[in-house]
Protein backbone atom coordinates (compact mmCIF):
# COMPACT_ATOMS: atom_id res chain seq x y z
CA UNK A 1 0.00 0.00 0.00
CA UNK A 2 2.90 2.41 0.68
CA UNK A 3 6.07 1.99 -1.34
CA UNK A 4 8.15 5.11 -0.85
CA UNK A 5 9.59 7.54 -3.32
CA UNK A 6 8.01 10.29 -5.33
CA UNK A 7 4.37 10.29 -6.39
CA UNK A 8 5.11 8.86 -9.83
CA UNK A 9 7.09 5.95 -8.41
CA UNK A 10 4.40 5.32 -5.78
CA UNK A 11 1.53 5.27 -8.27
CA UNK A 12 3.46 3.25 -10.86
CA UNK A 13 4.18 0.61 -8.22
CA UNK A 14 0.45 0.53 -7.42
CA UNK A 15 -0.23 -0.04 -11.11
CA UNK A 16 2.14 -3.03 -11.18
CA UNK A 17 0.54 -4.55 -8.08
CA UNK A 18 -2.97 -4.30 -9.55
CA UNK A 19 -1.73 -5.76 -12.84
CA UNK A 20 -0.30 -8.71 -10.91
CA UNK A 21 -3.71 -9.31 -9.31
CA UNK A 22 -5.33 -9.12 -12.75
CA UNK A 23 -2.84 -11.68 -14.07
CA UNK A 24 -3.70 -14.03 -11.19
CA UNK A 25 -7.41 -13.67 -12.01
CA UNK A 26 -6.78 -14.38 -15.68
CA UNK A 27 -4.76 -17.49 -14.79
CA UNK A 28 -7.66 -19.06 -12.88
CA UNK A 29 -10.46 -20.95 -14.62
CA UNK A 30 -13.78 -19.20 -15.19
CA UNK A 31 -16.05 -19.63 -12.17
CA UNK A 32 -13.20 -20.34 -9.73
CA UNK A 33 -14.17 -18.79 -6.39
CA UNK A 34 -10.63 -17.50 -5.83
CA UNK A 35 -11.31 -15.03 -8.65
CA UNK A 36 -13.80 -13.23 -6.39
CA UNK A 37 -11.28 -12.83 -3.57
CA UNK A 38 -8.74 -11.49 -6.05
CA UNK A 39 -11.35 -9.12 -7.52
CA UNK A 40 -11.98 -7.83 -3.99
CA UNK A 41 -8.23 -7.30 -3.49
CA UNK A 42 -8.01 -5.42 -6.80
CA UNK A 43 -10.99 -3.27 -5.83
CA UNK A 44 -9.46 -2.40 -2.46
CA UNK A 45 -6.22 -1.33 -4.11
CA UNK A 46 -7.93 0.55 -6.95
CA UNK A 47 -10.25 2.47 -4.64
CA UNK A 48 -7.38 3.51 -2.34
CA UNK A 49 -5.28 4.50 -5.34
CA UNK A 50 -8.09 6.50 -6.96
CA UNK A 51 -8.96 8.37 -3.78
CA UNK A 52 -5.30 9.34 -3.28
CA UNK A 53 -4.96 10.50 -6.89
CA UNK A 54 -8.12 12.58 -6.65
CA UNK A 55 -7.03 14.14 -3.34
CA UNK A 56 -3.47 15.04 -4.32
CA UNK A 57 -2.33 14.13 -7.83
CA UNK A 58 -5.10 15.74 -9.85
CA UNK A 59 -5.07 19.05 -7.96
CA UNK A 60 -1.32 19.20 -8.69
CA UNK A 61 -2.00 18.39 -12.36
CA UNK A 62 -4.56 21.22 -12.50
CA UNK A 63 -2.02 23.63 -11.00
CA UNK A 64 1.11 22.55 -12.89
CA UNK A 65 -0.01 21.72 -16.43
CA UNK A 66 -1.48 24.25 -18.87
CA UNK A 67 -4.25 21.81 -19.83
CA UNK A 68 -4.38 20.36 -16.33
CA UNK A 69 -8.09 20.94 -15.80
CA UNK A 70 -9.02 18.92 -18.88
CA UNK A 71 -6.57 16.14 -17.98
CA UNK A 72 -7.75 15.92 -14.37
CA UNK A 73 -11.40 15.90 -15.47
CA UNK A 74 -10.74 13.05 -17.92
CA UNK A 75 -8.82 11.03 -15.33
CA UNK A 76 -11.59 11.56 -12.76
CA UNK A 77 -14.18 10.42 -15.32
CA UNK A 78 -12.10 7.26 -15.86
CA UNK A 79 -12.20 6.65 -12.10
CA UNK A 80 -15.97 7.14 -11.99
CA UNK A 81 -16.49 4.56 -14.75
CA UNK A 82 -14.23 2.05 -13.03
CA UNK A 83 -15.94 2.69 -9.69
CA UNK A 84 -19.35 1.86 -11.19
CA UNK A 85 -17.91 -1.37 -12.59
CA UNK A 86 -16.38 -2.25 -9.21
CA UNK A 87 -19.71 -1.57 -7.52
CA UNK A 88 -21.42 -3.97 -9.95
CA UNK A 89 -18.73 -6.57 -9.17
CA UNK A 90 -19.11 -6.18 -5.40
CA UNK A 91 -22.04 -8.60 -4.99
CA UNK A 92 -21.45 -10.71 -8.09
CA UNK A 93 -20.29 -14.29 -7.42
CA UNK A 94 -17.35 -15.56 -9.48
CA UNK A 95 -19.46 -18.33 -11.01
CA UNK A 96 -21.96 -15.93 -12.62
CA UNK A 97 -21.40 -15.19 -16.30
CA UNK A 98 -21.75 -11.50 -15.50
CA UNK A 99 -18.63 -11.68 -13.27
CA UNK A 100 -16.39 -12.45 -16.24
CA UNK A 101 -17.85 -9.61 -18.30
CA UNK A 102 -17.53 -7.12 -15.44
CA UNK A 103 -14.00 -8.24 -14.58
CA UNK A 104 -13.00 -7.96 -18.23
CA UNK A 105 -14.42 -4.43 -18.38
CA UNK A 106 -12.60 -3.41 -15.18
CA UNK A 107 -9.30 -4.79 -16.47
CA UNK A 108 -9.71 -3.05 -19.83
CA UNK A 109 -10.69 0.30 -18.23
CA UNK A 110 -7.85 0.10 -15.72
CA UNK A 111 -5.22 -0.88 -18.25
CA UNK A 112 -6.22 1.96 -20.60
CA UNK A 113 -6.11 4.43 -17.71
CA UNK A 114 -2.70 3.18 -16.54
CA UNK A 115 -1.25 3.37 -20.05
CA UNK A 116 -2.48 6.94 -20.45
CA UNK A 117 -1.08 8.00 -17.08
CA UNK A 118 2.28 6.35 -17.54
CA UNK A 119 2.85 7.35 -21.16
CA UNK A 120 1.35 10.85 -21.11
CA UNK A 121 0.54 12.32 -17.71
CA UNK A 122 3.50 11.15 -15.62
CA UNK A 123 6.23 12.33 -18.04
CA UNK A 124 4.56 15.74 -18.31
CA UNK A 125 4.19 15.98 -14.54
CA UNK A 126 7.83 15.01 -13.99
CA UNK A 127 8.88 17.79 -16.39
CA UNK A 128 6.61 20.39 -14.74
CA UNK A 129 7.29 19.71 -11.03
CA UNK A 130 10.50 19.76 -9.09
CA UNK A 131 11.77 16.67 -7.29
CA UNK A 132 10.84 18.00 -3.84
CA UNK A 133 7.25 18.60 -4.88
CA UNK A 134 6.99 15.09 -6.35
CA UNK A 135 8.41 13.62 -3.11
CA UNK A 136 5.93 15.62 -1.02
CA UNK A 137 3.06 14.44 -3.22
CA UNK A 138 4.29 10.86 -2.78
CA UNK A 139 4.13 11.26 1.01
CA UNK A 140 0.62 12.72 0.80
CA UNK A 141 -0.58 9.91 -1.48
CA UNK A 142 0.80 7.26 0.89
CA UNK A 143 -0.96 8.89 3.83
CA UNK A 144 -4.23 9.11 1.91
CA UNK A 145 -4.11 5.44 0.92
CA UNK A 146 -3.80 4.40 4.58
CA UNK A 147 -7.14 6.01 5.48
CA UNK A 148 -8.98 5.78 2.15
CA UNK A 149 -12.13 3.73 1.63
CA UNK A 150 -11.71 0.18 0.36
CA UNK A 151 -15.08 -0.13 -1.36
CA UNK A 152 -16.52 1.78 -4.29
CA UNK A 153 -18.96 4.58 -3.43
CA UNK A 154 -20.11 5.70 -6.90
CA UNK A 155 -23.34 7.36 -5.77
CA UNK A 156 -21.53 9.70 -3.38
CA UNK A 157 -20.32 12.92 -5.03
CA UNK A 158 -17.32 12.83 -2.73
CA UNK A 159 -16.23 10.09 -0.39
CA UNK A 160 -18.41 10.23 2.73
CA UNK A 161 -16.56 11.17 5.93
CA UNK A 162 -15.43 8.08 7.79
CA UNK A 163 -16.07 5.78 4.82
CA UNK A 164 -12.52 4.42 4.93
CA UNK A 165 -12.79 3.41 8.57
CA UNK A 166 -16.22 1.86 8.04
CA UNK A 167 -15.03 -0.02 4.94
CA UNK A 168 -11.98 -1.43 6.75
CA UNK A 169 -14.17 -2.55 9.66
CA UNK A 170 -16.58 -4.29 7.27
CA UNK A 171 -13.62 -5.90 5.49
CA UNK A 172 -12.16 -7.17 8.77
CA UNK A 173 -15.49 -8.64 9.91
CA UNK A 174 -16.22 -10.30 6.57
CA UNK A 175 -12.67 -11.37 5.67
CA UNK A 176 -13.00 -9.44 2.37
CA UNK A 177 -9.71 -8.94 0.56
CA UNK A 178 -7.86 -11.49 2.68
CA UNK A 179 -5.46 -13.90 1.14
CA UNK A 180 -7.24 -17.03 2.38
Amino acid sequence: MGHGGDVIRELTTDHREVEEIFAQIEALPTGDRRRKNLADQATIELVRHSVAEEMYLYPAVRRLLPDGDAIADRETDDHARAERTMKDLEDCPADEIRFGRLMGRLMRETREHVTDEEQNLFPRLRAAADAGELEELGDKVRTAKRTAPTRPHPSAPDTPPGAGMIDRLRDALSGRGGTG
